[in-house]
């Protein structure tokens, strides 16, 4: 149960600063900094606290993969100091809840503990948001696109558990953060974003980082 709320915690955490910092910054600015910053401070807590072994190639493909997510991001944007901070924190809490699963996983079953979890941080984020935005807000939850996010981002996480079942935490966060390489491209594909040869030059930094990974 610890590790349970822990996660919670830090999942609640993680809600909250995602949305503050997209309510106030970018998109493509604060989940490349959220998802960046987050294997590397997995890497640094597993390796320096935790006592997990990383080797010399995984710390490298971790540092590749945050350093292909921050140039799929751009390098040259001028950002909000606030909204840097707010992506940074939402950072910690991704680092946060890898580390307290990757102990809780190997203590119960990835179904129920992942609902468990889930179902306390609705707990928590349902009152906070009736209270700061009004209930009129709650009701968007109940839409068919909304409902279809809530399962996919459960499937996706469950496969995250099983994934810390198998590897450290180190690696298994950093392989996660293909998503901002998959998101870029169906930008591309779905809004018509442009995509410049720094963000298609990032997304070939990110795979290379997976693949020192996976062969190490």
């Amino acid at each position: 149960m610890p590790f349970v709320l822990g996660s919670a915690a830090f999942e609640l955490g993680y809600v909250v600063t995602l949305a503050a910092g997209l309510s106030r910054g970018d998109l493509s600015v604060v989940y490349p900094l959220a998802r960046g910053s987050a294997p590397v401070l997995v890497a640094a807590v597993s390796a320096g606290f935790l006592g997990a072994t990383t080797s010399a190639p995984e710390v490298a493909g971790i540092v590749v993969v945050a350093a292909g997510v921050l140039l799929v991001r751009g390098l040259h944007r001028p950002d909000d100091p606030v909204v840097v901070a707010i992506a940074l924190a939402c950072g910690a809490c991704i680092a946060g809840y890898t580390l307290v699963d990757s102990r809780g996983i190997e203590r119960a079953a990835a179904l129920p503990y992942l609902w468990l979890v889930m179902m306390l941080t609705m707990a928590g984020y349902v009152p906070l948001v009736a209270v700061t935005r009004g209930t009129d807000v709650l009701r968007a939850a109940f839409r068919p696109v909304t409902l279809l996010a809530g399962a996919l981002f459960f499937a996706a996480y469950l496969l995250v558990l099983a994934a810390l079942r198998l590897a450290d935490p180190g690696p298994v966060a950093a392989v996660r953060e293909t998503s901002v390489v998959i998101a870029a491209g169906l930008g591309y594909l779905v809004l018509h974003e442009p995509v410049t040869r720094a963000r298609a030059a990032g997304a070939a930094v990110v795979l290379a980082g997976v693949a020192l990974i996976a062969l190490a």
